[in-house]
């Protein structure tokens, strides 16, 4: 592979994988409290709702997903997503759903004994919420979120499919103009594990920092 295939296919793909990656991941991280919290909630008709869109999120391929934000929405709505943000919204929605059930299970987890003392203290649902609980299950979320993070990085590689210039397409391109499928894709296997492993890595600090605030030393 020549340094100008590598200059102007492979490091533009690695880049536009790692803006999917954290913008996917900003808004599943904002769908996944949102719905996980309420998941919780004490109103039966919120409980309800979150648990739709949990099962529906998670019971739909992001792939088809993807292509029906791209190819469906538009003559329904009269505009067009470009294929960055159809494959963002895809997979924020669809791997947010994942991350409720993380939520919600890491917020059940807490222990009775903390509710019932901040209700003694006459905290306010969302004070017990922020004060209270997600500090407390947090920690024993990110474990769960990096698995899911690496997940969606890996995920990334299906917009590739709607012509986004990901490493993945830019891999394909390669292949095409070289004839040489060995390299270029060990390459981009290799760059999907430096990718991932900087993912565990930071996670892990970041676990070790949060149960650090809490007294707790992380294994």
């Amino acid at each position: 592979m020549t340094i100008g295939l590598w200059q102007n296919w492979v490091l533009p793909g690695i880049w536009i994988t790692i803006q999917l990656l954290v913008c996917s991941a900003a808004l599943g991280a904002f769908v996944a409290f949102t719905v996980g919290m309420a998941r919780t909630h004490r109103s039966r008709l919120v409980r309800f709702l979150a648990t739709a869109y949990t099962e529906i999120f998670r019971g739909v391929s992001a792939l088809v997903l993807m292509f029906w934000l791209f190819f469906v929405v538009p003559p329904l709505m009269g505009w067009q997503l470009v294929p960055m943000w159809a494959a963002v919204l895809a997979l924020g929605l669809s791997y947010g759903a994942y991350g409720a059930e993380i939520v919600r299970g890491g917020l059940g987890a807490v222990a009775p004994a903390q509710r019932e003392a901040a209700v003694a203290l006459s905290f306010t649902p969302w004070q017990r919420m922020r004060l209270v609980l997600l500090p407390q299950a947090v920690p024993e979320m990110i474990p769960s979120f990096c698995n899911l993070l690496v997940e969606l990085l890996k995920g990334t590689a299906l917009v590739s499919l709607l012509g986004v210039g990901d490493v993945s397409f830019a891999a394909y391109l390669v292949r095409l103009a070289t004839q040489d499928s060995a390299q270029i894709y060990t390459v981009v296997l290799v760059i999907y594990f430096v990718l991932a492993f900087g993912i565990t890595r930071s996670m892990k600090a970041l676990e070790r920092k949060t149960k650090a605030n809490l007294g707790v030393t992380a294994r």
